[in-house]
């Protein structure tokens, strides 16, 4: 049994102990094995195979959390045995804290809001465990903000007027913080211990199944012969992954090993084949259906059906890979670099003739979560669709070819097909009688150790998300206790009296400016709790204005100084990773203006308007894209002036600004910019 996990190249920078294996020992084995429980447990509960209050489920999620962190974090950073010892005590510390939410979970209903001293002590325990997890899990930006939040509860009534609040004491402020649903247990929590690990989950099962080698090879022939062809396998192979991957550093280090060099090697430049690979797999996170499981904490928080954020993301997530693709076609012009050779490329209908099938969980995702069915239930069933596949595979390969394998693959269908009609026990005997089969045979046994590993995995990628999301239900406690989220929200309202553009880049600087320490998912709630009802009461659509926080969050693991997802390329590209990060917001620019073009048109979200309103909105955005990738790399089929370049960039804020007679001077100068060069350069055609 394999128990390896893909590791984050070094970097000091970027150091994430838990992007590293389970360490090759006794204490790694049994870590592996907490993983694996800890996975069965969120599997057996979103299937309603174990039900449980879901206090009890957000409580049990966390003590694994803390469980697995602090022996893994120690294990990677190679401490001494005293330190081993200290991080067992803590993880049993965690443990603790979620035997005594589970075992004392109806008293403590009973005297909500009257806590007794060992409530206190214990809440206390369990708030100080979450700030040292997460501390030495992700660094100190996301303590540090969240520990200013929960002071703030403590001593605001202090600061000054309209900054103070009425005031609160310290047990019922841990009562609130540590308990109920409203602290570390409140809706980040829930949605964790649901829908992102359950998604998470399902990537880790679809790349050990091959998915990743599907996408690379459909994506190298697709694309790769193009001018530019490997930057451009980088951009589509990345928006290919984000459909199963929500996480952007996983991306880069996943496909980026391959992506990368292959651009160096036909002439990119490291850095810009580096930055490259960081916007295309940020974008990931924009792409349904997992959307970096931020898709599931919006549709909570707002009330609204999974697909109603799915549908607002899909425009905008095509316009900006479509811009990606643009800024590294033009770059490949400027600098004369050619595709990979048709002769050296797989078969992108071969591929996907003898691999097609593995397509079918995702589809089958895509298709229930349109169909109205909770993102739960949705995942649950493509997670159940991936496992029988894997060990349907194993199984069918040691059948005759022909007629029995077509029989059993029909079986197999059938059955999982009765899922809709008898419900999740009738896949749950199927998969246990597939593990009976495949433990018979020796490459099935090697197969139930690929699922094993892929349990162990899920849950290690799911440690840092579910600890963000714990220690960020401090901020939206503190909101809820202290209404601390008005006093900003009214200072955004009174800027946009004045100016709707003035708020919008305040709330903007607000997502970088977090976003230089904290991951994407923290950074949304964090924002959103702040800025989101402020922009609503500016006129922004609900949908709109939670977006535009989440695709600012976004952006900012690109921009400096931290830009995290261009620290992960730059041991791979060896490149500086701010060098890297100059390069990766030139090829994300135009996804700078999307958010505001949604802002003032929602019909880009597909909020309000019919097909033709929408139609031109988006034809308004290529158009913008395509000037501003003149603009940025100025080059088209012959290198541009800086006045050209000017122009391109002017007519395309005119189509973006969305004021009177705006559009139409955008228009005027666009034709006129295309007229100028298709004069200057004559009247050849462009091979895309």
């Amino acid at each position: 049994m394999q128990h390896t996990a893909p590791a984050l190249p070094a970097n000091p920078l970027i150091d994430h102990p838990l992007e590293t294996t389970f360490p090759p020992n006794q204490q790694g084995r049994l870590l592996f094995w907490f993983a694996v429980v800890f996975s069965a447990f969120q599997v057996l509960t979103a299937a309603h195979l174990i039900d449980l209050p879901s206090q009890i489920i957000r409580a049990v999620h966390v003590g694994f959390l803390l469980l697995l962190i602090f022996p893994l974090v120690a294990h990677a950073r190679r401490v001494s045995g005293t330190w081993i010892r200290v991080a067992w005590l803590l993880a049993a510390a965690g443990v603790a804290v979620a035997c005594y939410q589970t075992l004392e979970y109806t008293a403590l209903l009973t005297r909500a809001g009257d806590p007794l001293p060992r409530d206190i002590g214990i809440g206390v325990i369990s708030l100080a465990l979450i700030f040292l997890a997460t501390w030495l899990s992700m660094g100190p930006a996301l303590p540090l903000i969240a520990g200013l939040f929960l002071s703030y509860c403590l001593f605001g009534e202090y600061l000054p007027a309209p900054l103070n609040h009425r005031g609160y004491d310290f047990a019922q402020v841990i009562d609130h913080m540590a308990y109920g649903t409203e602290g570390i247990y409140g809706i980040p929590i829930f949605v964790s211990s649901s829908y992102i690990f359950l998604f998470i989950l399902f990537g880790a099962f679809l790349e050990k199944a091959g998915m990743i080698k599907l996408f690379t090879d459909v994506s190298l022939g697709l694309v790769g012969h193009l001018q530019g062809g490997p930057a451009k396998v980088a951009v589509f192979s990345s928006a290919l992954m984000g459909t199963i991957s929500g996480s952007g550093v996983a991306n880069v280090v996943t496909t980026g090993q391959f992506t990368i060099p292959l651009m160096k090697k036909f002439g990119y430049r490291s850095a810009f084949a580096g930055g490259v690979e960081a916007t295309a797999s940020m974008g990931g996170q924009l792409m349904p259906p997992v959307m970096g499981a931020v898709a599931f904490i919006m549709a909570e928080t707002l009330g609204v059906e999974y697909y109603e954020i799915v549908k607002a993301a899909i425009i905008p997530a095509i316009l900006y890979y479509l811009a990606a693709f643009w800024i590294v076609h033009l770059e490949a012009g400027r600098h004369g670099l050619q595709g990979v050779a048709k002769s050296e490329l797989p078969s992108a209908w071969q591929a996907i003739r003898s691999q097609w099938f593995l397509t079918l969980p995702l589809i089958g995702l895509i298709i229930l979560l349109f169909s109205g069915y909770t993102p739960l239930f949705a995942g649950t069933v493509g997670l159940a669709l991936t496992v029988m596949l894997i060990l349907g595979g194993s199984i069918a390969l040691s059948l005759p070819a022909g007629v029995i394998r077509i029989i059993f693959w029909i079986g197999l269908g059938l059955t999982a097909a009765a899922f809709f009609e008898w419900g999740i026990k009738v896949v749950a005997v199927t998969i246990l009688l597939l593990i009976a089969w495949n433990a018979w045979t020796k490459g099935g046994r090697k197969t139930l150790g690929i699922c094993l590993d892929s349990l162990a995995e899920g849950a290690k990628t799911a440690l840092p998300v579910g600890i963000a999301c714990a220690i960020v239900g401090i901020v939206i406690g503190t909101m809820t206790l202290t209404g601390a989220a008005n006093t900003f929200g009214q200072f955004i309202v009174s800027v946009g009296d004045q100016s709707l553009f003035l708020s919008l880049l305040l709330t903007m600087l607000t997502c970088l400016i977090l976003g230089m320490g904290i991951p994407t998912i923290p950074n949304y709630i964090i924002t959103a709790s702040i800025a989101g009802p402020a922009l609503l009461e500016l006129g922004v659509p609900l949908i709109v204005s939670h977006m535009f926080v989440f695709y600012f969050g976004i952006l900012a693991d690109l921009t400096p100084p931290v830009a995290l997802a261009c620290f992960a390329a730059a041991p791979i590209a060896k490149a500086n990773g701010l060098s890297i990060s100059i390069e990766a917001i030139k090829v994300a620019a135009a996804g700078f203006v999307v958010p505001f073009m949604a802002v003032y048109s929602p019909a880009l979200m597909l909020q309000e308007g019919h097909v033709i309103s929408v139609a031109y909105i988006v034809l308004k955005a290529v158009l913008a894209i395509g000037l501003w990738g003149f603009a940025v790399i100025g080059y088209w089929r012959t290198r541009l002036n800086w006045a050209e370049r000017l122009w391109a960039l002017l007519a395309a804020f005119f189509l973006v600004a969305a004021l009177p007679i705006t559009d139409e001077i955008g228009l005027v100068l666009t034709a006129l910019f295309t007229i100028w060069l298709w004069f200057k350069q004559g009247k050849s055609t462009v091979k895309i």
